[in-house]
């Protein structure tokens, strides 16, 4: 079976899953043209998460047994649901039911893009090479994100629903290159008790092994203080008096300095130890939020940057000795349960971010959320340095 095509199919499917045309301006739709307040806004992405999360393993079940381009292939339809939805939406239930599928969609995606590319290059030989073509599948998927935040703002400014429109063009292109891929050989294996299997991996990732543990709880708050600005950088740039014409430009920019700072993190790791590493996160991220909750300029957004930058440095460092700790028979159970972990966490504390904004205003909410971080990430860095491996062991 010729699998050399499938590489690169889903270089440009992991292109076209990413350039979301609305994501630039999506906050402001809500808020401008369904009439939602910020506490249904983070309440909406916290459905989002619940969705995503109530779908992780039974889609990775039906992926496993019915194959990586079935499951990729239900995903754009879904997706291309989702987004159909969209443009009839007009209320709080109708974002919701496009939030619920769309949440779906990328359960299906999870991993099984990355499963079929691992696949197909064991089929060809090539397992050895995974990593590379693993990050340049992911390079792909960043610059997508850029590509489709660029042009935003003129296009919602040109027409609100024009960035939906396209999004749908978009996902049915995604959709017949799913149609094309090329399924690699498979075969069913009598499963254990998945429940207590699924039992064994939480108590081990949070519990038994404190390396784990410590390295999982950071690396969800790290991610939870890039995340949940996220929502909230749109309307101050509003309210701050950015153009709208900017806003695809900075979301684009904001895409791309994770990727940058994604490419760099080894290099930074290299000259900073885990500790500095640590410290920079915590120290980005209290720059972050302090600049944008005592600043209120047109140029105040350039704060958020240092918490992308952020993003960009924790995640292949944390991802890193979350697999180094790992074993083959936990590793992906074990991202996976990072992944739980910071969207339980947001399903419960993003509607009350929102709630805060709605009230008190943005730029106190982002003070109080320096404080709070502040105040976590002390202890959680001690913990993560402390519980870290000797060296060679």
């Amino acid at each position: 079976m010729n699998l050399a095509g499938n590489i690169r199919k889903l270089y440009a499917f992991s292109f076209l899953k990413m350039a979301l045309f609305p994501m630039a301006i999506i906050t402001l739709f809500w808020k401008d043209q369904i009439g939602l307040s910020l506490t249904q806004i983070l309440l909406l992405q916290g459905f989002f998460s619940l969705a995503t999360l109530l779908m992780e393993y039974p889609s990775g079940y039906l992926s496993d047994r019915l194959g990586y381009r079935f499951s990729l292939t239900l995903a754009a339809a879904i997706g291309v649901a989702g987004w159909s939805v969209y443009t009839l939406a007009e209320s709080f239930s109708g974002v919701l039911l496009a939030e619920a599928l769309l949440g779906i969609s990328y359960a299906f995606i999870s991993g099984s893009d990355s499963a079929l590319l691992f696949e197909t290059l064991r089929a060809q030989g090539q397992e050895e090479d995974y990593a590379r073509f693993d990050g340049r599948m992911n390079g792909f998927a960043q610059s997508g994100e850029a590509a489709g935040a660029l042009f935003a703002g003129l296009m919602y400014a040109y027409w609100p629903l024009f960035p939906f429109v396209v999004q749908i063009a978009v996902w049915l292109l995604a959709l017949a290159i799913c149609r094309s891929l090329k399924e690699t050989p498979y075969q069913s294996t009598p499963s254990e008790s998945h429940l207590a299997q699924a039992l064994q991996v939480a108590r081990t990732g949070l519990i038994e092994n404190r390396h784990l543990s410590s390295t999982i709880f950071l690396a969800v708050v790290t991610g939870l203080a890039s995340y949940y600005p996220v929502w909230l950088i749109q309307p101050y740039m509003q309210q701050t008096g950015v153009p709208l014409t900017w806003f695809g430009p900075v979301w684009a920019l904001a895409n791309l300095t994770v990727a940058l700072f994604s490419l760099l993190s080894h290099r930074f790791h290299f000259h900073l130890g885990d500790r500095g590493m640590t410290v920079a996160f915590v120290v980005l991220i209290l720059l972050g939020y302090l600049g944008l909750g005592l600043t209120g300029g047109v140029l105040s957004f350039l704060f958020y940057y240092l918490l992308t930058a952020m993003r960009g440095l924790q995640g292949p460092l944390l991802r890193h000795h979350l697999q180094r700790a790992s074993v083959r028979s936990n590793r992906a159970s074990i991202l996976s349960l990072k992944s739980l972990a910071f969207r339980l966490l947001f399903v419960i504390t993003g509607p009350l971010v929102g709630l805060l904004a709605d009230h008190a205003g943005l730029q106190p909410t982002f003070l109080l959320l320096a404080g709070i971080f502040l105040l976590a990430l002390i202890p959680l860095s001690r913990s993560f340095l402390r519980h870290l491996p000797l060296p060679n062991h």
